[in-house]
């Protein structure tokens, strides 16, 4: 996909009624993993600010932003100032980060990631919430430093994190708005949901959270090709189904993937779901 390509599935995706188009987040991938990962990761900031000026309503996601690596404040300012631009359309969903090359490329220590990670969003939510944060934290004192242009959401755009191990289950039950799951945890979707929940009451009371997960593999309809098992494909409503199992299990948004050999056809896989099948997930 190049830029054009890019463009006409933000573009889709706001005309159909997707939720939020997500970007990830990598600065360099170490060669000895390109061949799995690929080098090509848009940056994650300046490609969700070029297709909030092509969209309208779809939200923008980072999925998920690795906070560790960069000052909290760099990166309340970033999503401020996109929050500001969009109109108020931003989910910050942020991670501890897997790739160790990165780390000791960035100058960032691996080990204690996850420890930073929670002071960092500690004070990215402060920084989002107020001007002139005041915070005391280990590794990011601040003070009398403020930022503009302020977020247009209210108290501040939501933060989502990002993991399926359980300490990530455990950071977004405490920190978190939401929780992104990176793939199925070990011990199932139905325990993690449940763990999550549990941990939330007894640390935040009744505060909501939403609860995200990956789909399978899509393709509306009867795939002209042969798809990999696994994919579900078929009629619409059948199909609907099978994706609000996942929401009787608690989850409240799903990142949905399709199975297609061009743009063309992924185009018109976004057309068919938002059309033929989101129409039944209500139900």
């Amino acid at each position: 996909a190049g830029t054009a390509e890019i463009l006409q599935i933000a573009r889709a995706c706001d005309r159909h009624g997707f939720f939020y188009l997500a970007v990830s987040d990598h600065v360099a991938v170490p060669r000895a993993a390109a061949a799995t990962m690929s080098t090509v990761w848009y940056d994650t900031v300046a490609t969700l600010g070029f297709l909030a000026a092509a969209t309208e309503r779809v939200r923008l996601l980072s999925y998920v932003w690795v906070l560790p690596y960069r000052h909290p404040l760099a990166s309340a300012k970033a999503f401020a100032t996109l929050d500001a631009l969009s109109g108020g359309r931003v989910i910050v969903g942020v991670g501890a980060g897997h790739l160790e090359a990165e780390f000791d490329l960035l100058g960032v220590p691996f080990a204690g990631r996850g420890r930073r990670l929670d002071e960092a969003i500690d004070l990215l939510a402060l920084a989002l919430e107020e001007e002139y944060p005041v915070f005391d934290g280990p590794t990011w004192p601040v003070r009398d430093m403020g930022q503009r242009p302020r977020p247009v959401q209210t108290p501040r755009p939501p933060i989502w994190v990002g993991g399926s191990t359980e300490a990530a289950l455990r950071r977004a039950a405490e920190r978190g708005d939401g929780w992104l799951p990176q793939g199925v945890p070990e011990m199932g979707m139905e325990r993690a949901i449940a763990f999550l929940r549990e941990h939330r009451a007894r640390c935040r009371g009744d505060a909501p959270i939403e609860i995200g997960m990956n789909s399978p593999f899509l393709y509306v309809g009867t795939p002209p090709f042969a798809v990999p098992a696994g994919t579900l494909s078929g009629a619409p409503q059948a199909m609907a189904e099978q994706l609000r199992q996942r929401r009787r299990l608690g989850v409240s948004h799903m990142g949905v993937r399709f199975r297609s050999r061009s743009c063309a056809e992924l185009l018109e896989q976004i057309e068919a779901f938002g059309t033929e099948v989101a129409p039944h997930l209500d139900g």
